[in-house]
């Protein structure tokens, strides 16, 4: 069985909605063990008013955590023994499979950092985020796609996106089921010679890469089409673009509450569109993905957003569990050395 530390204190609505997720999937019949790793008290009072089974689940004292607004570095050296800290501890040794945190990201990445190894042949580990869009893929016909790095590599080199490419591929064989997915770079003309200098290197490199269906250049406009199922480019540009598919996603949610509002026939019209917009809804819902992987390390390591609830909590324990089931780890390395490897089965 898959065994996954949890920061039970990370999260803005946390140890509550955080216990209440991990709960709620020892339920499942084919779900994991969790340990829950913070404040034992605190962990124990939530346990008490929520259904679980105890048997798939198991707190482990953390006297210390990070808030969500301090300083990584700052808050990680003031609090040795933060909940982040001995979670990924019991991950480095061996007492769990993958760790997830829905807490500050930046104490995560760092725990991870000082805590796991990177592996061999990658120069830097990257921050994935998964976004929808128009195609779906895989074998559940999934509507998002993957784009890496979000945030860590501000300035990333083409040895650093050619690293990416293969690790961002290899989890979307994973987790998506797509035993071929298609790898683009982000840039501002689909030519081979658009981009930064990093851009153009890392295209030539990556038409030469065994075992990765390279298609070329993107632009802006092909992201939320799914021209890819893997959009490469630098932490600083996939930020941005990352928080402005989440602003259009909720400013298009706003904007029809408005038109709902404003009249009676905007009502009719909308109720007559319900339907379409439930869907619209279900796809641009950031819950429903759980969490965003930091791929690069020997270790699995899961980041849930910050506004979590319980469900989204939820998700993102399945995905840390379906990362390690699946071999992630190794399918990296293997890709990292020009091995393919072969998805494993269910």
């Amino acid at each position: 069985m898959t065994i996954l530390a949890l920061d039970a204190m990370g999260g803005d609505h946390a140890p509550d909605a955080v216990v209440a997720g991990a709960a709620s999937l020892t339920l499942e019949t084919s779900g994991p063990r969790v340990v829950l790793v913070g404040d034992g008290a605190r962990i124990e009072a939530v346990l008490r008013e929520l259904p679980h089974d105890r048997a798939r689940l198991e707190v482990v004292d953390a006297p210390e955590h990070v808030a969500m607004d301090a300083e990584p570095r700052a808050a990680l050296e003031a609090h040795p023994r933060a909940s982040v800290i001995v979670a990924a501890e019991l991950v480095r040794d061996g007492r769990a499979d993958a760790l997830v945190s829905a807490g500050n990201t930046g104490a995560f990445t760092l725990a991870c950092a000082r805590t796991f190894a990177r592996i061999p042949g990658v120069s830097r580990c990257a921050l994935g985020a998964v976004y929808p869009t128009e195609r779906r893929r895989g074998e559940k016909e999934d509507p998002f796609s993957l784009i890496l790095d979000a945030g860590l590599t501000l300035d990333p080199t083409a040895d650093d996106l050619v690293g990416f490419a293969v690790m961002g591929a290899a989890y979307s064989a994973r987790i998506s089921r797509n035993p071929e997915p298609t790898v683009a770079l982000l840039s501002n003309g689909s030519e081979p010679t658009k981009g930064p200098a990093a851009i153009v290197r890392a295209h030539e490199r990556l038409l030469a890469t065994a075992g990765l269906h390279f298609i070329g250049n993107v632009e802006g406009t092909d992201i939320p089409k799914g021209t890819a199922d893997v959009v490469v480019t630098g932490g600083f540009t996939g930020n941005v673009v990352l928080k402005m598919l989440e602003g259009i996603a909720e400013t298009v949610m706003n904007l029809g509450r408005y038109a709902y509002r404003k009249s009676l026939r905007n009502k009719a019209g909308l109720a007559l569109l319900a339907p379409a917009v439930k869907q619209l809804k279900e796809v641009t819902d950031w819950e429903e993905y759980g969490g965003a992987p930091i791929l690069g390390f020997d270790r699995v390591c899961i980041k849930a957003h910050g506004r979590s609830s319980p469900r989204a909590v939820r998700n993102a324990l399945k995905v840390a569990q379906k990362a390690v089931r699946s071999g992630l780890c190794e399918a990296i390395r293997l890709g990292l050395q020009g091995g393919q490897g072969s998805l494993p089965p269910d």
